[in-house]
């Protein structure tokens, strides 16, 4: 049986929470998962600007500081913190972790291959719309595949005591150690599916522990101290999702299947680069406090494609907000919108949504919100998107003025007039499987 606990669910997860991980009790691999799809472009404009940036920043300094424990306990830390730049990120690990050996994991980032591929007639469409992604070409700003585990076990089979991926599937951290301890085969499509389903349930950190959960959620004991999810793995593909002794948070059947039903879409097709599991044949079971044992899955054969993540411009945004207070803080509020869109079109200004919200009332339930008959206060918050930065930024200076110039008790304007942001789309495709290729270095 080996140990597998995941210390960050996303780049702004706790930051204590992998320290605790590696201090508070027995593990043999320590997992962290740090991108999202848009991050990757993000981290690609940090490069081109610098070109000894572009990855998680946070993450040297995490290995900094428990080094010490990774040592002692002989952990293995696995993380995706490479972004765009994974022997840079080696490097600033090395500056503050000397002692440590690290290997990286190439072949994800394929932005300059777009062009050989659209040549040789992979017309990369986009997933949800169909469009090919010659339309965009020229406003692309990253491109990554979905790696899988295999390349992650390679790394392992190197001894570095840290590896760092760029973008490979959230899964692929913690089925890769099941990989490297038990042998398991490129077919052996039910062991890889159990490693996959153990990898989707703690990908998130706590999300499977109790945070952000719904079932009884006022009754889930010291969140402020909550335990990160620890896998417990066999080499016949069972397992347990626990925590460490002493840790707040809850580990049950409900967390549990929360955190399963995240992204989830056809539960009988959960396509991963190493496999298709069958989310449909899991079965979990209590196994005392604080433990649930999970079992029976089985998978399919990988698909002959692998995902690439895209993203590209389109366009900009911005977003402003005013407060009202009562009376009659929901009428001045409407009426303040009705002025704002009033003035843009007075102005001849155009965009592709206007989109407005009323916090207090309505923002996350829409029309299924329960009627509140006379607020206390209600944020206004109302937004722009469109190709004209020059039109967007003049919405920006038609919030404020209402502070004077219209409904009464305006507030909640302190930070003056919003910011203008490049709006950065998400563009998923699929090539084959053999177009690309992996390697593994380990950073001197």
């Amino acid at each position: 049986m080996i140990r597998i606990a995941n210390g960050q669910g996303f780049w702004g997860d706790w930051l204590e929470a992998p320290v605790r991980l590696v201090e508070q009790g027995p593990l043999n691999y320590l997992t962290l998962d740090y991108l999202a799809e848009v991050t990757m472009s993000i981290l690609q404009k940090q490069k081109q600007k610098d070109p000894s940036k572009g990855y998680a920043t946070d993450f040297p300094t995490l290995i900094g500081r428990i080094k010490d424990a990774v040592l002692a306990k002989n952990i293995r830390v696995i993380a995706n913190a490479g972004g765009v730049n994974p022997v840079e990120c080696a490097r600033a690990v090395h500056k503050l972790a000397p002692e440590l050996k690290v290997a990286v994991i190439h072949g994800d980032n394929v932005l300059d291959k777009l062009d050989e591929w659209l040549r040789a007639g992979h017309a990369m469409k986009n997933l949800d719309t169909g469009e090919e992604l010659s339309t965009i070409r020229e406003n692309i700003l990253s491109a990554n595949a979905y790696i899988g585990a295999f390349p992650v076990a390679e790394a392992l089979a190197t001894g570095a005591q840290v590896i760092i991926a760029g973008r490979c599937t959230d899964t692929a951290l913690a089925l890769a150690p099941m990989l490297y301890e038990f042998g398991w085969k490129q077919d052996d499509w039910n062991h890889l599916a159990a490693g996959t389903v153990a990898g989707h349930i703690i990908e998130c950190g706590a999300q499977a522990t109790g945070g952000n959960c719904q079932a009884d959620w006022q009754s889930i004991p010291d969140l402020a101290n909550i335990g990160y999810p620890i896998v417990e793995a066999e080499p016949d593909g069972t397992f347990v999702v626990t925590k460490h002794e002493g840790t707040g948070g809850r580990v049950n059947i409900d967390s549990v299947k929360e955190q399963l039903l995240y992204e989830l879409g056809d539960p009988k097709n959960y396509i991963t680069p190493d496999c298709v599991a069958d989310f449909s044949t899991i079965q979990v079971a209590a196994d005392g406090p604080n433990r649930v044992k999970v079992s029976g899955i089985e998978g399919r054969e990988r698909t002959p494609f692998i995902k690439l993540s895209i993203s590209h411009s389109a366009g900009w945004k911005s977003t402003g907000t005013l407060v009202y207070s009562y009376p009659d803080a929901l009428s001045k509020a409407k009426a303040a919108n009705r002025i704002i869109r009033q003035r843009l079109s007075d102005l001849g200004l155009h965009f592709d949504e206007i989109h407005t919200e009323y916090f207090g009332v309505n923002a996350c339930h829409g029309i299924s919100a329960p009627p509140v008959a006379d607020p206390a206060e209600v944020m206004l918050r109302i937004g722009v998107r469109g190709d004209s930065r020059t039109a967007v930024d003049r919405f920006t200076r038609e919030i404020v003025p209402l502070v004077l110039n219209g409904p009464p008790t305006a507030t909640g304007f302190g930070d003056g007039r919003p910011a203008v942001h490049e709006v950065v789309a998400y563009w998923p495709a699929l090539v084959p499987r053999e177009l690309i290729e992996t390697h593994v270095e380990v950073v001197e």
